[in-house]
């Protein structure tokens, strides 16, 4: 069944990829150096709906950061198209792409990316700050996600002070603080040790089961398993993407190579 189609642009298109939290056609993206260009991003076709819980993986050079870089509206791209939640993202002023940015996405990062003169409440408050929250109400919502997270005690004190898993709870509860339809998470265990990336993970799996679009990049291989989807990138394009029942063949080959090598 094909389902109904309606155009978008100049282009027909099924109207469920139209509900696709991300739809990426034909994205390409290439860096410059004078004449010299880096063809980074090749051709990347790519859906995804609303809740899915996706890892991105590729060695270094695959295009992974490029392409996180594209949907979280960080950079731009040089052709295809990009629709994020069916609205298209093209070539928008910093302004209007910081206002979609903060209304949509939120962002996870290996190191942390904390203000350090910023006590842990005052990190998560920030997206609110932006939205025009009045600070007393943003300070109260904050500390609302510290509790969820288990930090309401560290609410005052300095990233200095933390731990890295502290640190990553802080930067994953201003994330979400802002209520944004999809979480981007840029190797966001990479800096913790195992235990502590499960409990990030957990985390994570968490706010997906509220229906958050939650996609990370990863080289890890034993956190990629914990994902629904395991998109891999080689040299710019899609070279694998395995979903749901595909993965437990590759989650068993996983585990096989881990007891390999102890």
């Amino acid at each position: 069944m094909q389902g109904e189609t309606l155009k978008r642009g100049n282009v027909l298109v099924n109207k469920k990829e139209e509900m696709a939290m991300i739809d990426l056609k034909n994205i390409h993206k290439s860096y410059y150096n004078g004449k010299n260009g880096l063809h980074v991003l090749k051709g990347i076709d790519l859906n995804i709906e609303a809740g899915e819980f996706v890892s991105i993986m590729g060695s270094s050079g695959s295009g992974k950061s490029t392409l996180l870089n594209v949907l979280g509206i960080l950079d731009n791209y040089d052709d295809g198209a990009y629709n994020l939640d069916g609205k298209l993202i093209s070539k928008m002023s910093e302004k209007k792409a910081a206002l979609v940015r903060n209304e949509m996405v939120g962002f996870i990062f290996q190191s942390f990316n904390l203000i350090s003169f910023k006590n842990a409440m005052e990190n998560v408050a920030l997206p609110l700050y932006y939205k025009g929250v009045k600070r007393k109400k943003r300070n109260a919502i904050a500390m609302e996600y510290l509790d969820r997270l288990g930090l309401k005690d560290w609410a005052y004190h300095m990233p200095n002070e933390l731990s890295g898993g502290q640190k990553q709870r802080i930067a994953i509860a201003r994330a979400i603080v802002s209520k944004p339809r999809v979480i981007l998470a840029d190797e966001p265990t990479g800096a913790l040790d195992t235990e502590t990336s499960y409990e990030v993970m957990n985390l994570l799996q968490e706010i997906n089961n509220e229906g958050i679009t939650v996609l990370i990049v990863t080289h890890e291989h034993d956190i990629a398993a914990l994902t629904n989807r395991i998109i891999h990138l080689k040299d710019g394009v899609i070279f694998s993407d395995l979903k749901n029942g595909e993965l437990k063949d590759f989650k068993e080959q996983l585990l096989a190579e881990q007891f390999a090598h102890h």
